[in-house]
């Protein structure tokens, strides 16, 4: 019974110890639960939502590009890629090996990624690849749980439909580089692309628009789970240009019979350019889908720089397309008249120096049209000894030369037309009069692009209005401003002078592009030849008679040629540069014919139809 008894108490004993112990811990517990509930609740509560709830930026979709007459240059397909998010990821080589498994994914692919994620914040989704295939989507989906941090993410991807023959003039989008960073939040979303050349460069932030966002629920993993609420952005601007996709195809096509050329057509009265080729080109979209290696270095290596736009950033001697420059300044400082007349022995001699003409045995006495319409060099060497080279150089100025014409393509680039002071402060020396005489025929230090030799033309066959070319048609369909030109101080006698002389440059038995007539009657052209030096000719070469096309390609002349139609009534202007084409009247002349009867032909065709130009 005494043993009883003692059990019994001992079993209560331990009973009441335990129960105390018990009673402790949940008192601390519900301690601890009245604190993290009441007195730390709101804090808690906005973690967990945070990490319930993320918060997305979405990039807005980029803003159209298309021509006059709402063809698509430049549009946004829809892509998948895929992202990773390096703190997700863990071990961030590991898990893209793994996906390289499952997808075409390069060591190159890989190794930027890597450097990628050194440079930004580990929480800030990476681009590892674009454009997948469906096959390749469902691949990576179904093998999701073995590849921490990566994901799928549906956008879009910028494609230009007519590829080769806009690259130079649409341009194309990259990358965002560090040193393009603006602290816009844009700018670091994974993929995102910004304009690089072109009017895609131009217009980059208006085509860029507003990021929009987005609230979505994730798991503990970090997946996304569902998507609960979200605020579209902005799309960018869509930009209408002046440009006409079926005349620019042409002239794409036109060019590439050549080993390397660009071409301007224009409205002489508005100033709206209608196509603007170089060539070789290459296709822009390459550069979102992805640019091999091979191809790069394919590009650099072509001698006919397919990346560089040559009409607008393209620095030629004018060569013979320059005279009439140097005319409207001979007659405009009472030089030179309309019954002026020089004899063109084939040579000028002028201080001890003989200059020679294209013609071996001269053209015998011209006036201005006839040294026009037959390219006499004396008459012009003759004249520029009279008028002098600031002079010269004023005109040029006036005619939109050796200055930017506010153009809407960031390459475009100055040229240059010397002045005495711009040798003095260039090379410290005076400035020579045989200098002058090789500059009244575009030689020299003179350098202009065929942007600006289109300009020069249309300033002068539309009456002498300050003309300047524009591309933008419309914003948002809001059309640009009004364009009214100034009269420049021409007289009109010299303007007709010039252009009688430059419609005998093909209208006449004897102008230098008489074969490249336009046989349509009413559509006829007028303008002017023009054969650049690269590299003067030897004294040897001329006496073996050795021919400047008979030399390799790099030292041969650069072919010109500023034209005009119809001479009726000039309405477009063109300027074909071929980069050693040795002849302007061969090779040039012929090119500005196809293009501006194909231009003219489209005007009647677009009449006929109702539709406005």
């Amino acid at each position: 019974m005494k043993k009883d008894n003692e059990q019994l108490t001992s079993f209560t004993r331990r009973a009441v110890i335990i129960g105390a112990l018990q009673g402790s811990c949940l008192a601390i517990l519900g301690g601890r639960l009245a604190w993290l509930q009441i007195a730390q609740g709101q804090k808690y509560k906005t973690l967990a939502e945070n990490n319930r709830i993320n918060l997305k930026m979405l990039a807005p979709s980029r803003g159209r590009l298309v021509d006059r007459f709402g063809v698509p240059l430049a549009v946004n397909d829809q892509s998948f890629r895929v992202l990773i998010v390096p703190e997700q990821a863990g071990d961030l080589e590991k898990v893209l090996s793994r996906l390289q498994k499952l997808i075409e994914l390069s060591q190159r692919d890989i190794k930027k990624t890597m450097k990628l994620a050194e440079k930004q914040a580990d929480f800030v989704p990476l681009e590892v690849k674009n454009n997948l295939e469906w096959e390749d989507v469902a691949r990576i989906e179904v093998n999701l749980p073995d590849l921490p941090g990566l994901s799928i993410d549906a956008g879009e991807i910028r494609t230009y439909p007519l590829g080769e023959a806009t690259a130079h003039l649409v341009g194309y989008v990259g990358a965002v580089s560090s040193s393009e960073l603006t602290g816009d939040p844009v700018l670091t979303l994974p993929g995102f692309k910004i304009g690089k050349t072109g009017i895609e460069k131009f217009y980059d932030k208006g085509l860029r628009g507003t990021a929009g966002t987005a609230e979505v629920e994730v798991n503990v993993v970090g997946r996304e789970v569902r998507e609960l609420k979200r605020r579209p952005g902005n799309p960018g601007k869509k930009i209408s240009l002046t440009i006409d996709s079926e005349l620019q195809i042409y002239m794409q096509k036109r060019l590439e019979m050549e080993q390397s050329a660009s071409a301007v057509l224009m409205d002489v009265h508005t100033g709206a350019v209608y196509a603007l080729t170089s060539s070789p080109s290459f296709d822009p979209n390459l550069f979102t889908r992805g640019l091999s290696a091979e191809i790069w270095e394919e590009m650099l290596a072509n001698p006919g720089l397919p990346l560089n736009n040559k009409a607008v950033g393209g620095l030629y001697p004018p060569g013979s397309t320059f005279k009439m420059v140097t005319a409207m300044a001979g007659l405009e400082e009472g030089k030179i008249s309309q019954n002026t007349s020089v004899f063109c022995p084939g040579h000028y001699d002028y201080s001890g120096d003989r200059f020679h003409c294209w013609k071996r045995g001269g053209h015998g006495r011209v006036d201005l049209v006839e040294a026009l319409a037959q390219s006499c060099d004396t008459f012009f060497y003759k004249m520029a000894t009279d008028v002098g080279i600031d002079k010269i150089s004023e005109y040029a100025n006036k005619l939109g030369m050796g200055q930017t014409l506010g153009f809407e393509l960031p390459e475009e680039r100055p040229g240059l037309m010397p002045t005495k002071a711009w040798k003095m402060g260039h090379f410290g020396t005076g400035w020579q009069p045989g200098e002058t005489i090789v500059s009244s025929i575009g030689q020299g230090f003179l350098q202009a692009t065929p942007l600006q030799l289109a300009v020069m033309t249309s300033r002068l066959v539309n009456g002498g209005y300050e003309v300047k070319p524009w591309i933008t048609n419309s914003i948002d369909d809001l059309s640009g401003r009004e364009r009214v030109w100034r009269k420049l101080d021409f007289k009109k006698s010299n303007i007709a002078l010039i252009i009688k002389g430059m419609d005998k440059v093909v209208g006449s038995l004897r102008g230098t592009a008489n074969a490249a007539q336009i046989q349509k009657e009413g559509f006829e052209m007028g303008g002017k030849t023009g054969t650049a030096q690269v590299r003067r000719i030897s004294m040897a070469d001329r006496l073996e008679g050795v021919q400047n096309s008979e030399l390799p390609w790099k030292f041969r002349h650069h072919a010109l040629f500023v034209g005009y139609a119809p001479v009726s009534s000039p309405r477009y202007a063109c300027t074909v540069v071929v980069e050693h084409g040795s002849s302007g009247s061969a090779t040039a002349a012929p090119i500005a014919r196809d293009l501006l009867l194909k231009v003219q032909e489209r005007a009647l065709t677009e009449m006929k139809d109702g539709t406005k130009k």
